[in-house]
């Protein structure tokens, strides 16, 4: 379970931390477009379409892996002959709607605009492509405020694998110990932890388990409580513990 909040010290300077970001499921609410796009597939293969609150969990893992897990839950599994053509033509129907609905949560670009005012530096860690990544990013005026977006396919190996962390952490010019890793999904836990790196997660985002059971060190329910959260992470010795986790 999460541990309560530090409240920020007014003014603590993050100057050198880095702050990871998952994308898809925490800073932006892309559910909308990928369900889209794999219910446009399902509806070539002549399969019924999923329902958007019964599929969200499905999110996360990257467009094989949802492809994959979007056509066992239609009744027909795919093997690996028949995914990699249909991974490609998801891709290509994700691509064409890759913004249409898809926005950052409430209160994110506030945050990230502030952190990046107090000293950190920001990289997105996430085990969407990097191109596809990007795209989304550009289309919604986001990249800008990253030093780097690390897809899973510009790591050494994808979230829950540590190395994805470490690689993000090191391509923002930072080191571990002095980095928070912010999802909402065991991944970006068990990224985290093996990595030695603090996390903080979302209960909005996308998981097969419940937010507050994915052990993060943080878990927080808006963006207007993410600066506090970090600083309490990096800066443990400031203020003291209040309130208590979701």
């Amino acid at each position: 379970m999460a541990h309560p909040v530090v409240p920020a010290a007014s003014g603590l300077s993050l100057a050198g931390a880095v702050i990871a970001f998952d994308l898809d499921g925490t800073l932006v609410e892309t559910a909308p477009d990928l369900l889209g796009a794999l219910n446009g597939v399902l509806a070539e293969q002549d399969l019924a379409p999923l329902p958007a609150e019964g599929a969200r969990h499905l999110i996360g893992r990257g467009a094989r892996a949802l492809l994959v897990r979007g056509f066992e839950a239609s009744g027909q599994p795919l093997d690996d002959g028949a995914a990699t053509p249909l991974v490609a033509r998801f891709i290509e129907i994700y691509r064409s709607r890759i913004a249409q609905e898809s926005r950052p949560y409430p209160g994110c670009v506030a945050a990230l605009d502030r952190l990046a005012a107090e000293g950190a530096r920001l990289v997105v860690c996430t085990n969407k492509l990097t191109a596809l990544s990007v795209q989304l990013l550009d289309a919604l005026d986001l990249t800008r405020r990253f030093v780097a977006v690390i897809g899973a396919d510009g790591a050494p190996a994808a979230k829950p694998d540590p190395r994805h962390v470490l690689h993000a952490i090191h391509a923002a010019g930072g080191v571990a110990d002095r980095a928070v890793m912010v999802g909402d999904s065991l991944n970006d836990v068990a990224a985290a932890r093996a990595a030695g790196v603090p996390s903080i997660v979302f209960p909005f985002g996308y998981t097969d388990v419940p937010a507050a059971e994915l052990g993060a060190d943080r878990l927080i329910a808006h963006y207007d409580d993410l600066v506090a959260a970090v600083q309490s992470l990096l800066q443990p010795s400031q203020g003291s513990a209040i309130g208590s986790p979701l």
